[in-house]
């Protein structure tokens, strides 16, 4: 594949630190690049080029009115997953945007959940090689009793920064 990007660059510096450590100072650097993934408590427990791997603790500030993960976290979780594969993979001269969301809410959750997507090398491939595009990404979210309370579907899409939307939305 082609030269790691900024953020295989910046997660890099972190591979000689002990696991527990290095884990912890990945928290860090990513909840300060996306501060409302610290402030739902997101643990990125794998990040490579290939797969995410991300943990949300069903705890208070995250919890809906029976006790389980908030609808809307469960979807944080999921779009997390799904763009840090991407964000893994993108050129540095594009822009990564999640162009849509689709979930669907199968099951009540237990306990905590993780989400756990992946690109495949296709796909890999033209994140490294195009300015522009898009691509599903597919991601699964499972609970503490191994269920899977949600279905969803991510697109991501691609531009060069320099084409980034001036009105904020998403490219068409």
């Amino acid at each position: 594949m082609a030269n790691p990007n900024r953020l295989q660059r910046t997660l890099g510096k972190l591979d000689g630190l002990p696991g527990p450590l290095r884990r912890a100072a990945r928290n860090l650097a990513l909840r300060r690049a996306v501060p409302f993934t610290g402030t739902a408590g997101l643990d990125f427990v794998a990040l490579t080029p290939e797969r995410s791997e991300i943990h949300i603790a069903n705890r208070g500030k995250v919890q809906n009115h029976i006790g389980g993960v908030h609808a809307a976290a469960m979807g944080l979780l999921a779009e997390t997953a799904t763009g840090m594969v991407v964000g893994m993979n993108v050129r540095d001269d594009c822009l990564p945007l999640c162009k849509t969301m689709k979930v669907a809410f199968k099951k009540r959750a237990t306990g905590a959940l993780t989400a756990q997507a992946h690109l495949t090398d296709d796909q890999r491939h033209l994140l490294a090689t195009q300015t522009k595009g898009e691509v599903i990404v597919a991601v699964t979210v499972t609970d503490e009793a191994g269920v899977q309370p949600i279905e969803c579907e991510f697109v991501w899409a691609w531009i060069p920064k320099d084409q980034k939307p001036a009105n904020g939305r998403n490219p068409s």
